[in-house]
């Protein structure tokens, strides 16, 4: 049995160590994409997970099928394909570490994923399907990507969603809005960032995550704000979650996907649908989230950046302790 399977991208992240007397930075390579990001939380803490994507038949493919192995992901799902490369994100850092992206997919191998390519029954032994909107900006990725998420629904599973807006990767916004708009119809829960809820509807996370509730049928919401933390909302219930105090962040690569990855990961432990959870349960699960996605930037990377459960917990008990 498989807690979570995703669709979606698997790629290198290139971060920015240094830039030379000519702003060439010098830079190093690690393992990601958003899907894989989010599993590798869910891994590390314990769930069954599998990804179903295509990566080259290459030195990088290579490697990030060997990464997938390493953080305890299936890769069965995994297509290498000789004919297209690898992709790569290129990630430059400001002086607060938050991100900057060019990405070498034109096409890239995971734009490149067929319908037919699917190894389906990983989804029929899976509990919760996820997906995000890197594999909707190309075909034949987004075919096989709205087929799957039909599959899915098909197959009475829970659909989790991130928006993950990368707006260099789309033809016009009204394009990334459009198939935003989509994945939100198609989910029962939805990890979404203030920056995506204003992008889309102009509205604050609180007014953006009652929006989402009222038009979409979705049952669970988490808005996340950056260093502010996160706002939750079900039909019954809504809170907030402040940030961590006293992180240094190195790197904010994957911080979001970590936080869905441990958010979905908490309401498996929960074993209670999305819309009964108490104002408690959900506050646990978001400071869980936080506290998890708050530590992962203290290290570069996205899937290598996951911290150990006992460092989540133990950062949670120092909050509670007012340490």
């Amino acid at each position: 049995m498989i807690d979570v399977v995703a669709i979606g991208e698997l790629l290198i992240d290139f971060t920015c160590l240094q830039t030379d007397a000519d702003g060439y930075p010098t830079m190093a390579a690690h393992p990601g994409g958003a899907p894989a990001n989010f599993l590798a939380a869910l891994a590390k803490f314990g769930a069954k997970t599998a990804l179903l994507g295509k990566v080259g038949k290459d030195a990088f493919g290579n490697m990030l099928i060997g990464s997938l192995e390493k953080a305890g992901i299936d890769t069965r799902g995994i297509v290498q394909d000789k004919a297209v490369f690898t992709t790569l994100a290129f990630v430059t850092l400001d002086a607060q570490g938050d991100r900057e992206f060019s990405f070498a997919r034109k096409p890239g191998a995971d734009t490149c994923l067929k319908f037919e390519e699917l190894r389906l029954e990983l989804i029929d032994e899976a509990k919760i399907f996820h997906f995000g909107t890197l594999s909707l900006t190309d075909e034949p990725s987004r075919s096989a990507t709205v087929q799957a998420v039909a599959y899915a629904r098909q197959k009475g599973k829970l659909i989790t969603f991130d928006p993950n807006l990368r707006k260099p990767l789309w033809p016009a916004p009204e394009a990334a809005k459009e198939q935003m708009l989509w994945g939100l119809e198609q989910a029962d829960v939805v990890k979404i960032s203030d920056e995506e809820v204003d992008f889309l509807f102009g509205l604050s996370p609180e007014e953006g995550a009652e929006y989402i509730l009222a038009h979409f049928g979705v049952r669970l919401v988490f808005v996340t704000c950056g260093a502010k933390g996160c706002v939750f909302r079900s039909a019954g219930e809504k809170g907030s979650v402040g940030a961590v105090p006293g992180i240094c962040v190195v790197d904010t690569t994957g911080a979001g996907d970590i936080f869905g990855g441990s958010a979905v990961w908490k309401l498996l432990t929960e074993q209670t649908s999305p819309e009964q959870l108490s104002e408690a349960q959900l506050r646990e699960i978001a400071a869980f989230a936080c506290t998890a996605a708050s530590l992962s930037t203290t290290r570069p990377g996205g899937i290598s950046s996951v911290p150990e459960l006992a460092s989540v917990l133990g950062k949670m008990k120092e909050q509670e302790a007012g340490l």
